[in-house]
């Protein structure tokens, strides 16, 4: 899936993906996809609440070898 950026927050614990994630996804124009990299192995339950909250949609996530990356798209 293609992506407009792409945050690297491998090593980062709660809540810093989330916090780095919020400043990145403010640069981007609504319906823009920022795809997420972390290790952080509560990411799924944080970015879905996050995402919610904020009107965004997470629109692809997957697991590749402890690293977890979820496209999302700007709400």
């Amino acid at each position: 899936m293609d992506a407009n950026k792409v945050l690297d927050c491998k090593g980062l614990a709660c809540p810093m993906p989330i916090v780095k994630t919020k400043k990145e996804m403010d640069t981007l124009s609504s319906g823009e996809i920022l795809e997420v990299h972390t290790t952080d192995k509560g990411a799924k339950n944080d970015f879905t609440a996050w995402a919610e909250s904020g009107g965004h949609q997470i629109v692809k996530d997957e697991e590749d070898n402890g690293v977890f990356k979820f496209w999302l798209k700007k709400g």
